[in-house]
């Protein structure tokens, strides 16, 4: 990431569209469209990954697999295995904003079904090439996901308890047994990454390159965790021992508890992170480049007693350290990569951030508190490092300034120069893309000037996180324009 360029931030889920959530149709090509014109290198995306109970895409039931909600419909009502008519019953189109997972959930996945048993005899050699081609994870993740269902659905460590060992007799029973069932799922990541490429190769062809984002995580309620409950710390019941979260930080003054599983990192090392390699080489198939979230938790992460109503009385432990990430080099050779390097950081993480030499992030948000001399300011930030005005953790640049003390609000305004004729939010966006980092991300809330009413995720709460859809209209060509002009100015455009 030498390279000085720009992008905009903007998860799939969050655009425009006729079928109740973002997907890979019309509107995302439309939406790189604007960026080619807008002068942008890159998009970058949330993760892809399944959604659950919370919605949150970094809290998947796989590591591997792609939501089929981000599937375009379009495709099967063209191939002739849905009909119009069919969609438009589904009543997807008056759920579009704000997202509802609920309704989707039993709609969208309805019409997969329906289309997948119309689709199923054509395509039988097809999904058995594809299922053989994409190895262990695709066949873990379809029985996975087809005992879910049968199991009404529930968390895995809730399955009767023949179910939760990969390796009993009544699984292997049920496999058999169930090939429709686990063929549909099979189905389902073959268009998504059938339509993925198709966009993502359509990106690429506009000089866009694709930044996704990489959970350290996964949910306890997953196919990874299911299928390898060795790589985890797990007890007999297949409990987590302990789950992952943060100490009190700026986002929260109890810790964030994200409860997911702790990785069984020995383990891990003996076999010589096989399954990191796996993950991160097809990540890469997937995007140009990779933000790898929490990244000090490899370094030590901060580690809660499984029950634990709070992550206040975790303990820091060590990580994998740089083994982890030789070991990915030696495999897949120098990668485009960046870590989030956010939040409490020991001279340790700091350490294994230079040895790996991936660009760190700076948040300019977490810029101006008049009391300390902040090393998100913008004179402190290095070439080596991804500036962004915010994240999807964060308010939006209007709704940020709307809330800060004063004392700070004057910082911001002396130290940028900010003026209402330029706009408060141009005027933050210039100070990220005027920076010597080689590159400035914002959301695109914050080209918009939205509020907190189109924020993406408020951190440690459930509920009305994710939900967030950009209205069509608002992509014009004069905002396009302002956008390349500022590009331009600053050389991020060459």
């Amino acid at each position: 990431m030498t390279q000085r360029s720009s992008g905009i931030l903007l998860p799939i889920a969050s655009l425009p569209g006729p079928y109740g959530i973002g997907d890979f149709g019309k509107s995302a090509y439309n939406f790189v469209d604007f960026l080619e014109a807008a002068g942008q290198k890159n998009w970058q995306i949330l993760p892809l990954g399944v959604t659950s109970f919370g919605d949150s895409p970094y809290q998947c039931l796989s590591a591997f697999a792609g939501n089929p909600y981000f599937i375009d419909l379009k495709t099967f009502i063209e191939l002739g295995y849905l009909s119009k008519f069919e969609v438009s019953k589904a009543s997807l189109e008056k759920e579009s904003k704000p997202i509802d997972y609920g309704h989707l959930f039993k709609a969208k996945m309805g019409l997969l079904k329906k289309a997948y048993k119309r689709a199923r005899i054509n395509m039988e050699e097809t999904l058995t090439d594809y299922l053989k081609e994409q190895g262990e994870w695709l066949h873990h993740f379809a029985l996975y996901m087809a005992i879910k269902d049968f199991q009404s659905d529930k968390a895995w460590s809730e399955w009767d308890r023949e179910y939760r060992n990969i390796g009993s007799p009544e699984v292997q029973a049920f496999e058999a047994a169930c090939q429709e069932e686990m063929k549909f799922w099979v189905f389902t990541q073959y268009f998504f990454e059938m339509q993925w490429q198709r966009l993502k190769h359509y990106a690429n062809q506009k000089g866009v390159r694709i930044i996704g984002d990489l959970p350290i995580y996964v949910a306890e309620d997953s196919a990874d965790v299911w299928a390898r409950p060795d790589h985890f710390k797990l007890g007999r019941d297949h409990k987590p021992l302990t789950v992952a979260g943060v100490p009190p930080d700026a986002f929260s003054d109890t810790g964030q508890l994200w409860g997911n599983p702790i990785y069984n990192w020995q383990q891990m090392k003996q076999d010589g992170y096989r399954w990191w390699i796996e993950r991160i080489h097809h990540s890469f198939t997937r995007y140009d480049a990779l933000r790898i979230d929490h990244f000090r938790g490899f370094e030590a992460y901060w580690e809660v007693e499984y029950g634990a109503e709070s992550a206040n009385l975790g303990k820091w432990v060590k990580g994998p350290g740089i083994s982890l990430f030789k070991a990915i080099h030696k495999a897949l050779g120098p990668l485009d990569i960046f870590a989030e390097d956010l939040g409490y950081l020991t001279p340790e993480v700091k350490q294994l951030i230079e040895a790996t030499g991936y660009p760190g992030m700076k948040v300019l948000q977490f810029a101006f508190d008049p009391e300390v001399e902040s090393f998100y300011l913008p004179h402190h930030i290095t070439q080596n490092t991804v500036v962004y005005t915010g994240t999807h953790d964060n308010e939006t640049i209007t709704g940020w300034l709307d809330n800060i003390p004063k004392k700070e609000f004057m910082n911001v305004v002396n130290y940028l120069k900010l003026n209402y004729d330029e706009g408060l939010n141009w005027g933050m966006i210039r100070g990220a893309w005027s920076s010597t980092a080689n590159l400035a991300i914002a959301p695109i809330q914050d080209f918009l000037d939205l509020d907190n009413s189109a924020r993406i995720n408020v951190p440690s709460t459930i509920g009305k996180n994710w939900t967030w859809r950009l209205e069509e209209s608002a992509l014009t060509p004069a905002l396009a324009e302002k956008i390349r002009r500022l590009t331009q100015l600053y050389g991020r455009d060459r």
